[in-house]
């Protein structure tokens, strides 16, 4: 396993992070029981991963509480990465359904209370804004809470993660050019690589460390995902249409000669080519098993896409991987 700086923090972080929602939810079509969380858990210490991702709404609390009973008695061996903003003490999430936002100084202390004691921790690595709008990151008495709880020492850091699906680009750029943020989370992969091309540009610029989640696009880069899979409703990645996955298919089938080349398999070429770039901190591979926990882990070697074969797949890219879309 190959570590990275997070951003301008001296906090070191694997190159491959333990995305927690899976063990809290079973929105990846598997329900997995505390024993076998606690089981990946260790696994994915074991294997070198030190960077556990988590939100206070993941299970309402679950993948907290999971988390910080394994490494109660190791904590500063691993970083813990947990999310805020959405009130899920006052109101009861429905399916995917958003829950109402609260990103404000009040809202913060008391969220921050409740994750603390789940994570039984006295600090947290790294705190970021849930999927906040613009509202919240225009709120300078907001920012001004979050940096006085690093001067404190309650956190280490403080980032924000964009969503819920890919977008977000303003609130993104601006909370990377106006705020002291270590990192921002956003979805990017070889098959979407916008808005975080432009996010990435500005990261540089402003030395944030970019945290990626749907590294494989939903499981596409996988192959666990054919043309005519379907997906449970509660699945999370319902909301992927059937056109997209059949065009991806395609694009998939173009990209090969490149992974071949390079002795790779298709999920090996999707994850290093972001590790590919240096302005990437951390890869967030969705993982429901021992096995894919090993997977993922391997990939982590240092034995990345050079400077002209990265551009090349950027190239295929904008081109649509020469596939022609197909109408919905």
């Amino acid at each position: 396993m190959k570590y990275r700086r997070l951003g301008k923090s001296d906090i070191k972080v694997s190159e491959i992070g333990f995305g927690a929602w899976t063990i809290a939810l079973d929105w990846w079509g598997k329900k997995i029981s505390d024993d076998e969380a606690i089981k990946m858990l260790k696994k994915a210490y074991d294997l070198g991963i030190n960077f556990y991702e988590m939100a206070d709404m993941y299970g309402k609390g679950r993948s907290e509480k999971l988390v910080g009973q394994t490494f109660k008695d190791m904590r500063n061996e691993v970083v813990y990465s947990t999310k805020w903003g959405y009130d899920m003490y006052d109101a009861e999430q429905i399916g995917h359904n958003e829950l109402p936002q609260k990103h404000d100084p009040e809202f913060l202390q008391f969220a921050l209370k409740q994750s603390l004691e789940r994570l039984q921790s006295d600090y947290i690595d790294v705190y970021s804004l849930h999927n906040p709008k613009m509202d919240a990151m225009q709120n300078d008495e907001l920012f001004g809470a979050l940096d006085d709880l690093v001067k404190k020492g309650t956190l280490r850091s403080h980032g924000v993660a964009l969503g819920p699906a890919i977008g977000w680009k303003e609130e993104g750029i601006f909370s990377i050019e106006n705020r002291n943020i270590t990192c921002l989370q956003t979805v990017y992969n070889v098959l979407e690589q916008e808005p975080g091309r432009d996010l990435m540009s500005s990261a540089k610029e402003n030395d944030v460390g970019i945290m990626v989640r749907v590294p494989d696009a939903s499981g596409l880069l996988t192959g666990k995902v054919k043309a005519d899979t379907k997906f449970d409703k509660n699945d999370h990645r319902s909301f992927r249409k059937e056109e997209f996955i059949r065009e991806a298919m395609q694009k998939i089938d173009n990209m090969r000669p490149i992974a071949d080349g390079k002795g790779w398999n298709i999920t090996e070429l999707a994850i290093k080519f972001i590790l590919s770039q240096p302005q990437i901190s951390v890869v967030l591979p969705t993982m429901v098993s021992v096995e894919e926990l090993e997977m993922f882990a391997s990939i982590s070697d240092g034995n990345y896409l050079s400077p002209t074969e990265s551009a090349r797949l950027t190239e295929m890219y904008e081109n649509n991987f020469y596939v022609k879309p197909i109408a919905g």
